[in-house]
């Protein structure tokens, strides 16, 4: 049994539809495990962490845990996370063990752990949802490489950015 854990992180998109995930992921009988049921058993409100399902009664494997970034603002945004980001993120799990990024035995063996945000605006569940399975998959891929490297990260230091802020100088 290993006690490793992956970590990954995947922003795919534009504008409000975008999605960005953080992935844990590892093995049910360590620490990855013991945090995803600590986390499962400690809603918050507004954030209650439920389990990703392909469809009812059909979780995905591995178990994946979705946990909002964000509390629902509204009727429509909560419809937005329960619905199209949760299928996306299922889908998107499920394809990475079909791609081989996932193993069949880390699908048995293993809990994931997936922090999704569904911007407040956000309109359209079809994007919502192929972004979060694009996301999710890409964060599970670059856990699984290691990425980024640090050589990567030595060399962005100086131009950080992202959707939200770019320095002027």
């Amino acid at each position: 049994m290993t006690q490793e854990i992956q970590i990954g992180e995947s922003f795919i998109g534009a504008g409000v539809n975008a999605a960005h995930v953080n992935t844990v992921l590892g093995h049910r009988n360590g620490p990855a495990g013991s945090a995803w049921a600590t986390a499962l058993a400690s809603p918050s409100a507004g954030h209650v962490p439920f389990v990703a399902v392909l469809r009812p009664s059909l979780p995905v494997k591995p178990l994946t845990l979705f946990v909002t970034k964000t509390a629902p603002a509204n009727d429509q945004h909560g419809n937005l996370i329960w619905g199209a980001a949760q299928a996306g993120i299922a889908a998107g799990v499920a394809d990475a063990v079909a791609d081989g990024i996932l193993s069949e035995e880390q699908a048995d063996s293993h809990a994931l752990i997936a922090a999704v945000w569904v911007n407040p605006q956000a309109d359209d569940d079809d994007a919502v949802y192929r972004n979060n399975r694009e996301s999710v998959r890409t964060a599970l891929e670059n856990g699984a490489k290691g990425l980024p490297s640090t050589a990567e990260v030595i060399d962005a230091r100086h131009t950080p950015s992202n959707p939200f802020f770019t320095p002027r100088g």
